[in-house]
């Protein structure tokens, strides 16, 4: 049988399981069981990560995920799940993270006639790419949240002062803005509605965002809960700080625009150009990685330049407020 047979069998096996895991993860379950594993605690009182509240794989991804609970690992995977909003659960993260090493792999080996080097390290590039994606909506989710933060204090500061009790203005808030922060502050809602104290539900919330502004606000919430205080001056204040800190990040990022745009240059444009090349004239570009150590070196070198500038100018255009 031939290499490249081989490579495709693998290509298609991983295909064939990244597609059970999509439809499989679709099959619906009793209404009950969700609602009550939405909403079930551990025994410290903290809820368990979002993506677990939605239908399972199947009785064997149910056990899978069974056995990998409490493995540090595992949990890590979890919480970068529901920080990014993703209804997946620990497998089936895992299902898709497996099969884009094998198609990365199978793919780099038939792209380079049969090299095993370069199929490796295409396998390495598809690893990382569920982890790219997953930080990816990280930050979109983050970034989003962040921008609602002034009008969710705006309106708990309204709130308190019209009277209602912290509880009844985080459900105001909840129904009055659009998500990622009324879904957040919504659990936060249903949390302590069945049982679990504020400080609790922030906590869980301040888990799943992880967020310096929310942190401040969090912190003050608590903080006045325990010893009392004026919460709307104090979430008033907050408001202002955390205004003037995304007026600030606005103008920086205008003015850093150019440089991150020569560091997305630096990075795409000699793949893009390799990759034309090839198109163009496979026999020119496959002696890079058909003449041994020389050809090897200059793509390893040029990988190290490039990852070189693209880290020097991310240190450059990121600036802390």
């Amino acid at each position: 049988m031939s290499p490249q047979i081989i490579a495709l069998a693998l290509g298609g096996v991983a295909l064939a399981v990244l597609f059970f895991g999509v439809i499989s993860s679709l099959r619906p379950r009793r209404e009950i069981e969700q609602r009550l594993e939405r909403f079930a605690t551990v025994e410290t009182g903290a809820r368990q990560p979002a993506q677990e509240a939605r239908p399972r794989m199947s009785l064997v991804g149910d056990s899978i995920n069974k056995a990998l609970a409490g493995r540090s690992f595992a949990d890590d995977i979890a919480t970068q799940l529901a920080r990014a909003d993703l209804k997946l659960t620990v497998f089936e993260y895992l299902i898709f993270l497996v099969a884009s090493v094998v198609v990365g792999g199978a793919l780099g080996f038939l792209l380079s006639s049969g090299s095993i080097v370069f199929a490796l390290l295409i396998a390495v590039v598809g690893f990382f790419v569920p982890r790219t994606l997953v930080g990816m909506a990280q930050s979109r989710r983050l970034r989003a949240f962040n921008n609602q933060l002034g009008d969710f204090l705006n309106m708990m500061v309204n709130g308190l002062r019209a009277g209602y009790s912290a509880t009844q203005a985080m459900e105001a808030v909840a129904s009055e803005l659009s998500p990622p922060l009324a879904t957040e502050v919504g659990r936060v809602v249903q949390e302590m509605q069945l049982g679990l104290t504020q400080e609790q539900a922030l906590a869980n919330m301040l888990r799943r965002v992880k967020s310096d502004d929310l942190d401040l606000i969090v912190t003050a919430m608590n903080v006045q809960r325990e010893v009392g205080g004026n919460l709307a001056e104090i979430l008033d204040t907050i408001s202002y700080t955390i205004r003037e800190r995304v007026r600030i990040k606005g103008e920086i990022s205008v003015l850093t625009a150019q440089g991150r745009i020569s560091m997305y240059v630096i990075v795409l444009l000699p793949i893009a150009i390799t990759g034309f090349l090839y198109l163009i004239n496979p026999a020119y570009i496959s002696q890079l990685f058909t003449t041994g150590f020389c050809g090897w070196s200059m793509v390893v070198c040029s990988g190290l330049s490039i990852l070189t500038g693209y880290f020097i100018i991310r240190k450059i255009v990121s600036i802390e407020v």
